[in-house]
């Protein structure tokens, strides 16, 4: 849980950062059904060492219906509102975990309305229409973010195409390459298992209808107060390490609210620390503060732009475990981009 510590009332207010940009993209869907143990051995067509005639014709049968469905399989699906990946494989009568490496995916990929899933692969020669490949020129509104996720491949994938780093900055009119099918294999394999450090990959947790109600709310303040895409991410990761984004009555010692404020360190009263919009808008500090100059918010940190995603928040936190935050990074631009 977070210090939380007062500041001295001669320093400046940092200056209010106006570069709101709304995310392109659409609703994602996590595509997080695991396979069975079971279903993976029906679809080996694995049987006993004793069969029957009878069990023999039901094999015959089986086989023959499969070989019309993979006959009548399309090149490609597109994704609609409640698609997941192993509904779309169980449709076309396909493995799950063959249509996840047609199309560079790991069990916690993301996928959204209108995206193309690769369903078969192109003949020996061939280049697949995938949106994989080529480049993207830069639109005002966009992320790396939203620009990976609108063709088909990884933040990192494509930061890796392009020699950035994760806190560079795009603007409009820039053209990115995007990755090549074996670049993001490279990169999706790289981020499969889980790291310690800032940017470290972690799966995106579903969110109910409460988290869902406090991720619009926090990203809508930051809008308001022209906050950049980054900080944005940033308040939402760390009202989910401290609070799983939930508006708690509770905490260590008096602390309350989605950011776990504390009125005893003089963020406000157990009341305004309740209040959501209040709490948001004191962690975000800067000249929407409601506390003044009494705390210090995320735009009040002077250099949090340069600073890592853990680092950042850890300033306006000042929490007893500060490499906590680091761990929400991805998850909180998936969010961004699902809620935004």
């Amino acid at each position: 849980m977070p210090v939380n510590q007062t500041t001295d009332l001669s320093r400046p207010r940092g200056a209010r950062i106006h570069a709101p940009a709304a995310l392109l993209g659409s609703l994602a869907v996590l595509a997080t059904t695991l396979p069975t143990e079971a279903a993976e051995a029906a679809d080996t067509g694995i049987m006993g060492a004793k069969h029957g005639p009878a069990v023999e014709a039901t094999n015959r049968a089986a086989t023959t219906t499969t070989a019309a469905i993979t006959t009548a399989t399309p090149t490609r699906h597109v994704v609609r509102p409640g698609d997941t990946i192993s509904g779309i494989s169980s449709t076309y009568g396909l493995r799950t975990a063959d249509v996840l490496a047609l199309n560079g995916l790991g069990w916690a990929s993301v996928i959204h309305p209108g995206q193309e899933i690769i369903l078969t692969a192109a003949p020996d020669g061939a280049v697949a229409a995938s949106g994989i490949g080529g480049t993207h020129t830069v639109a005002a509104g966009d992320t790396v973010f939203a620009i990976a996720q609108r063709h088909d491949t990884t933040v990192d994938a494509v930061l890796a195409a392009n020699g950035l780093g994760r806190d560079a900055i795009i603007y409009p009119g820039q053209t990115l390459a995007l990755p090549g099918r074996m670049a993001l294999a490279s990169a999706s394999s790289a981020t499969t298992a889980p790291a310690t450090g800032s940017g470290s990959s972690e799966a995106v947790p579903a969110l109910d209808a409460e988290q869902i109600a406090n991720v619009q709310m926090i990203i809508s303040i930051g809008r308001e107060l022209g906050v950049s895409e980054r900080g944005i991410a940033i308040a939402l990761g760390t009202a989910m390490q401290e609070s799983w984004l939930r508006n708690l009555d509770w905490g260590d010692r008096d602390s309350l609210g989605l950011f776990q404020q504390r009125p005893s360190t003089g963020w406000g009263t157990a009341a305004q620390l309740l209040d959501r919009r209040y709490a948001i808008l004191v962690f975000f500090g800067g000249d929407g503060d409601p506390n003044g100059y009494t705390t210090r918010g995320l735009l009040d940190i002077p250099g949090w732009e340069a600073m890592s995603y853990a680092e950042a928040a850890q300033a306006v936190q000042i929490s007893a475990y500060p490499d906590r935050y680091a761990r929400w990074e991805q998850p909180a631009y998936a969010w961004l981009a699902a809620h935004g």
